[in-house]
């Protein structure tokens, strides 16, 4: 699950873009929560954790945060730099986020409410977690 994905797009320059995407057509799964984060300084580091259930879609609709998702195997990079993609987080993913340019904001999406037993926020017990299989390789990263 952990790829970019396009957002659908429509307009021109003359009047804007509207972009959208859909529960259970363009993500994988229904929205329960969505929040987003702002004001964050260059090249400050966020996000350092895992969650056990939860999945997730990131975009930036403004700026550029480049995301680090590390399934505990292997890690591979995203930016996040147009309104017109996202970036799907499956449960079982590391991530670590940073911002690129001033006055970035990342959105999520994500298929749960907010449930703190769900954060796994200490990466060595990631790891543990990762060497037991609580995911049966469901974490890939493509």
């Amino acid at each position: 699950m952990n790829k970019i994905i396009e957002i659908k797009t429509f307009g021109n320059e003359e009047q804007g873009f509207l972009s959208f995407f859909e529960s259970n057509k363009d993500i994988p799964f229904e929205i329960k929560r969505i929040y987003y984060t702002y004001d964050v300084p260059i090249n400050t580091k966020r996000g350092m954790h895992a969650h056990k259930e939860l999945n997730q879609v990131l975009w930036c609709p403004y700026g550029e945060i480049e995301v680090i998702l590390d399934n505990g195997k292997e890690k591979k990079s995203y930016l996040l730099d147009s309104p017109e993609k996202a970036l799907l987080v499956g449960k079982g993913i590391w991530r670590d986020m940073y911002w690129k340019k001033e006055n970035s904001v990342l959105c999520v999406a994500a298929s749960d409410y907010y449930n703190e037993e769900d954060y796994i926020r200490d990466y060595d017990e990631f790891l543990k977690y990762v060497k037991e299989g609580y995911w049966n390789d469901e974490n890939k990263l493509y």
